[in-house]
């Protein structure tokens, strides 16, 4: 089969091209595992960090991937709850030990034998690929192959990052960074929590007017003070400056979910200087988000098809796959970026 291989890190400019294109012996899957036809696979911010050594694979070559789109052409023994030719979607995480006492409490997320995509099991930048078949999401027949699969990782993660908010309907919501993950979350909002306002921090003006073409009620400069105090924040920003800027603006008793698996500023000590009266007074809380669950990725594709989601979204051929890392390292064209495979 032909896969694009990641066989050194590195850092990622204009020129760069980390991935080759490879032939690679086809997978064969365990006894508890599928064997995927690949569509569509999404490339996320996450795989920028994998290339950068920032979340550095468990091995090398490793081929990326973890928002996948595909169809089953086989089954192992124990993997009897799926058929051939079922469409099916594998996210970030590909598994967790299902013992300990965070995957007994719906934190399976937190396992320490998480194991990741395209990380440390081989992901969706290939013609094929085998997932563990309990970690494999029928995907609703409404969402086309190139809108799901960006919604597996952005949309998933961004349910789980307005899940952590605990917000009631009509509190207000603000979001720091534009990108695909907060778009969704914004959509998400307005769906369930239609009373909530929703303020939104960005550096670039045409991602300030979009937010405000979705309803946002406010959008502003990230060092801007909001108009109004915020209930809550979600973070999803690599800088550490938005999450300073962000305190200042939440009421008392406030949380600030930071959704970002990085901040590319931590060399920097004088970024993260912290103030406690004028920025973790009065109750104010810091929560992180760590990847997701199945439960996030298996409700938020309910949530996904009721809705209608449909994200904005740009294509490329297997491939291009550095094309597409370029891009979204240098964000030079909006738009989820979304690999055609098969």
């Amino acid at each position: 089969m032909k896969a694009m291989l990641l066989e050194q890190l590195g850092p990622i400019d204009r020129h760069a091209t980390p991935l080759r294109l490879a032939d690679w012996p086809d997978p064969v899957p365990h006894d508890d595992e599928v064997l995927i036809r690949v569509h569509a696979c999404g490339v996320c911010h996450t795989e920028l960090d994998e290339i950068e050594g920032r979340t550095a694979p468990s091995q090398l070559p490793m081929v990326l991937g973890h928002q996948v789109i595909g169809r089953v052409v086989a089954a192992g023994n124990r993997a009897h709850q799926w058929r051939e030719g079922d469409r099916v979607g594998v996210a970030w995480i590909f598994s967790a030990c299902g013992n300990c006492s965070y995957c007994l409490s719906d934190r399976e997320n937190l396992c320490p034998e998480f194991l990741a995509t395209g990380r440390d099991r081989f992901g969706g930048y290939a013609l094929l690929m085998t997932a563990r078949a309990d970690y494999v999401y029928r995907i609703p027949d409404s969402l086309a192959d190139v809108d799901a699969a960006p919604l597996l990782c952005a949309g998933a993660i961004g349910y789980r990052s307005l899940r952590l908010t605990n917000l009631t309907d009509g509190q207000n919501l603000g979001l720091t960074g534009f990108g695909a993950s907060a778009h969704l979350v914004l959509k998400m909002a307005r769906h369930r929590l239609p009373k909530t306002r929703i303020f939104v921090f960005a550096r670039a003006e045409q991602e300030r007017a979009f937010a405000l073409d979705l309803g946002a009620v406010w959008a502003g400069h990230t060092s801007e003070p909001s108009p109004v105090k915020l209930d809550a924040i979600i973070d999803t920003t690599p800088a550490w400056t938005p999450v300073v800027e962000a305190l200042k603006n939440l009421a008392p008793g406030g949380r600030l979910v930071v959704n970002a698996i990085r901040k590319e500023e931590a060399d920097k000590p004088e970024l993260l200087r912290i103030d406690y009266p004028a920025h973790l007074w009065l109750e104010k809380e810091i929560k992180s988000v760590a990847n997701v669950t199945r439960r996030d990725v298996q409700e938020f594709l309910v949530l996904a098809a009721e809705m209608h989601i449909k994200p904005k979204t740009r294509t490329f051929p297997l491939a291009d796959a550095n094309q597409a890392l370029v891009e979204l390292k240098t964000q030079s064209i909006p738009g989820a970026k979304v690999l055609l495979v098969g």
